[in-house]
């Protein structure tokens, strides 16, 4: 086939293709169309080309190997929410870095100060209600609120670890955050009578 005939195809008739004969050319076609609009994307979330561009690579590979997980009926909104996913899980991987950062080089500091280790007594205090009010939420909302809050999951990669629709991941961590608050709520009123 021709390159202009390969032009013509459409998106889903060049996945179509992709998913027959594992050919990645046809992939190739099908992310050079939206690899400029990828770019501007990442550079819009990221501010610098050099992260972008890595970033367009990061997302062609995990396109590759995840495009046969899904049932696409449009390439091109599905590489765009691949892509905002990736560009998000960078940024908050950066914004973790950087208060590991910041925590690390206040740690000693922060040791000697009695005010300090009282507010470090009382995270501890939440930290151990939450893990509790965590066991009171359906098992559909518990796995997905970890998954997003603990283990820093995206919205599609929690999905494809679960099996929920996108939509369904979305209103299990909603409402999970909800009842969480909840229970916490709850929790404080009966420690303090």
């Amino acid at each position: 086939m021709n390159n202009s005939a390969i032009q013509q195809l459409t998106d889903q008739e060049l996945l179509q293709r992709f998913k027959t004969d594992q050919n990645s050319e046809w992939i190739g076609v099908l992310f050079d169309r939206y690899a400029l609009l990828l770019l501007g994307m990442c550079m819009k979330y990221l501010k610098n080309e050099e992260d972008a561009r890595d970033a367009v690579q990061q997302i062609f590979l995990k396109v590759l190997s995840d495009v046969n997980k899904h049932e696409i009926q449009f390439f091109r909104a599905w590489i765009y929410q691949v892509a905002k996913n990736y560009c998000l899980m960078q940024l908050r991987q950066q914004h973790l870095k950087y208060r590991e950062e910041i925590t690390d080089k206040h740690a000693g500091e922060l040791a000697a100060d009695p005010e300090d280790q009282r507010s470090h007594q009382e995270k501890d205090v939440l930290l151990n209600s939450m893990e509790q009010a965590l066991n009171f939420l359906n098992p559909e909302q518990k796995v997905c609120v970890e998954l997003f809050y603990l283990q820093k999951k995206s919205y599609q990669e929690i999905a494809d670890q679960t099996s929920f629709s996108l939509l369904q991941v979305k209103s299990y961590i909603q409402n999970g955050k909800r009842n969480l608050k909840l229970i916490l709520e709850k929790q404080q009123r009966a420690n303090k009578r």
